[in-house]
């Protein structure tokens, strides 16, 4: 298979009756299968012909995840079209009006809850034609359309011109661009990476041969579509093997969207999840809420169950190995009456996760690991379409991105381009079918990141004696210590923030200083209910100062003499430590929508904090402005 379409085409063949897709309608999920999905395709894609979308036109596509979406999406490409998916979290006066206007849209498909942020810069878009609304307009300008009317057009197009349309899509080319797929612009403009068929194509067959998604199984798609991961991963790997997606029930508000999920799964019962590192965590956060609202007796036993099941995990793969044996019976009572309870909040079918996101997070793969819902890591992106690698059930190492999938060569490089030896760090380095066409209309980035077929990812890693990836963070954020030495921050902040109930976020900051600084967003609840065990009421002098010494522990455990020492070189850890009066949000653009930290705009936002963290009174944790900053949180 050479194409979507293809792709598309077999999967109809072979599973014509299976679901294809679930979606909320009337209060209750009701099924699409993959004939009528395919019927719905053809409608739309001819709708478009009809309008006169012409082969290699853009269009964008920006909507929560539903049915419309990837019907919109295949109509484009049987169209012959090139499908410009956006994030619903751009803002309409810059972000949007930049890719739309960057990709030369002649159509944008949009949503009720979107349309508005299209209406404020549609004026602004010289080659715009028309928005095609997913949900009807109440007033419809000359140049608006509804979602229906194109599929009526398309309809009514078929009954006289189907050799026509089929001839289109029957020459749509592997080497033919799909999607134009951007980038989330933390540095500068954002880049538009062009996937063609085949990339999406030939990175579904990859990730195939990693893990084979069951015709039967079914998966809760929340995750936004237009994210790479979701959109390879979800939409069309469960395509290709026959599986069902099921959208996430869209409500008034997108904080209300996101509150359906946990209802959802349960409606929906899904065999796997997909899922990133923030999300993650907040199921973390659910579960333990919900462990301490059963009191402390409960909650202890829990704690106990996880260390026993810690233990008996090991690092995944050695799992139950030697005298770990011993505690098997323990933790089959602990799974019949604690862990088997947590899943029955997941749908009681929930077998794993993936994780996408480049990021290790060892703490969050144990401790869901321990719950009988392991969650592999997998590390990827949107340049290669974007998988990579991934631990699978039969095969989990923490620590690790997984192993390889089959058909993409891999070599680790230093900062001259010379490959390195296996075991030793450097840039990874990958080529295969997968691997993007360029950045739209910007040859010069293109060059910097495709030499030769292959792609220079930016990130760090490194390949063990046992085929497994590990991903250390970005190679060119690198911090620079006042030696020259280089080192990534990433694995330390990582670590602080999974290892420490006190810390939400925190970015390393040092160029060519004499030490490194920290910056980090507390959480004051979990500092709060700390400070009242040992007896200090919170928001008194006292307690802010007892509150800032509970933080510095934390990062004082990765010092000589304490729990994690030896993690990390001791000289890369913060010798200062600013508490901040803020969250890092996509709101102040702190985090872009991906949920990473954007360092040159954090940096630039605290400049004051980082200008302090060099100054004497700095070097106790315990100072005016940080207790400033912690008052402001209670």
């Amino acid at each position: 298979m050479r194409t979507i379409i293809e792709l598309f085409e077999t999967s109809v063949a072979k599973f014509p009756t299976n679901i294809y897709l679930w979606e909320k309608q009337n209060g209750k999920y009701e099924g699409t299968t993959y004939q009528q999905t395919q019927d719905l395709v053809y409608r739309f894609g001819a709708g478009l012909v009809a309008l006169g979308l012409q082969k290699g036109d853009r269009v964008g596509l920006i909507s929560e995840g539903r049915n419309a979406w990837i019907i919109s999406e295949l109509g484009i490409l049987y169209a012959g079209g090139i499908n410009v998916p956006l994030s619903v979290k751009l803002d309409s006066s810059n972000e949007l009006r930049f890719r739309l206007a960057h990709s030369g849209c002649r159509y944008i498909i949009v949503s009720k809850g979107h349309a508005s942020k299209v209406e404020e810069i549609r004026d602004q878009l010289p080659d715009l034609e028309k928005v095609i609304y997913l949900d009807e307009k109440e007033k419809p300008g000359s140049n608006d359309i509804s979602y229906n009317q194109v599929l009526t057009f398309g309809e009514e197009y078929l009954k006289t011109n189907l050799p026509d349309f089929e001839s289109i899509y029957k020459n749509v080319q592997s080497n033919d661009i799909a999607n134009i797929s951007y980038t989330s612009g933390t540095t500068a403009d954002p880049k538009g990476i062009m996937l063609s068929h085949l990339n999406y194509a030939a990175n579904v067959l990859q990730a195939d041969t990693l893990l084979k998604i069951r015709e039967d199984w079914k998966t809760l798609a929340f995750l936004p579509w237009d994210h790479s991961f979701a959109h390879t991963a979800c939409l069309y790997c469960f395509m290709y093997n026959g599986a069902s997606i099921a959208s996430l029930e869209i409500g008034k508000t997108p904080m209300e969207t996101l509150k359906n999920i946990p209802k959802n799964i349960k409606e929906i019962q899904p065999n796997l999840l997909m899922s990133v590192p923030a999300v993650a965590k907040n199921f973390r956060k659910g579960i333990e809420a919900g462990i301490r609202q059963k009191g402390p007796v409960i909650e202890k036993l829990f704690k106990h169950a996880l260390k026993i099941s810690y233990e008996y995990n090991g690092s995944g793969w050695n799992r139950g190995g030697g005298a770990m044996g011993v505690y098997k019976p323990l933790l089959k009572l602990y799974d019949k009456i604690l862990f088997s309870k947590i899943r029955e909040g997941f749908g009681g079918k929930l077998e794993f996760f993936i994780g996408g996101g480049a990021l290790l997070d060892i703490e969050l793969q144990r401790f869901f690991y321990a719950l009988g819902m392991p969650m592999c890591q997998g590390y990827g992106l949107s340049e290669a379409a974007p998988c990579i690698s991934s631990n699978v059930p039969t095969a989990i190492k923490f620590g690790t991105s997984g192993r390889l999938v089959k058909n993409l060569d891999l070599k680790i490089c230093d900062l001259d381009n010379n490959e390195l030896p296996l075991g030793e760090k450097g840039e990874i380095i990958v080529r295969g079918e997968n691997v993007m066409l360029g950045y739209w209309n910007n040859p010069k980035s293109t060059a910097e990141t495709l030499k030769d077929g292959w792609l220079y990812t930016g990130d760090m890693g490194y390949m063990d004696s046992d085929g497994f990836l590990y991903v250390l963070g970005r190679f060119k954020s690198l911090l620079i210590g006042s030696d020259g030495e280089k080192f990534s921050p990433e694995g330390i902040e990582e670590a602080l923030i999974d290892q420490s109930p006190f810390i939400d976020q925190c970015m390393l900051y040092n160029n060519q200083d004499a030490y490194t600084s920290g910056m980090i967003v507390p959480n004051v609840p979990a500092i709060n209910r700390e400070l009242e065990k040992r007896g200090f009421k919170p928001g008194t002098d006292e307690a802010l100062a007892e509150g800032l010494k509970i933080i510095q522990q934390e990062v004082d455990a990765y010092k000589t003499g304490g729990k994690f020492e030896n993690s990390f070189p001791e000289r890369w850890l913060p010798s200062t430590i600013a508490v901040l009066p803020e969250a890092f949000t996509e709101q102040n653009q702190l985090l872009n929508s991906t949920m990473k930290m954007v360092r040159g705009k954090i940096t630039e936002y605290f400049k004051d904090e980082l200008k302090f963290l060099y100054t004497s009174e700095a070097k106790s944790i315990i100072n005016q402005r940080n207790m400033g900053a912690l008052r402001k949180w209670q």
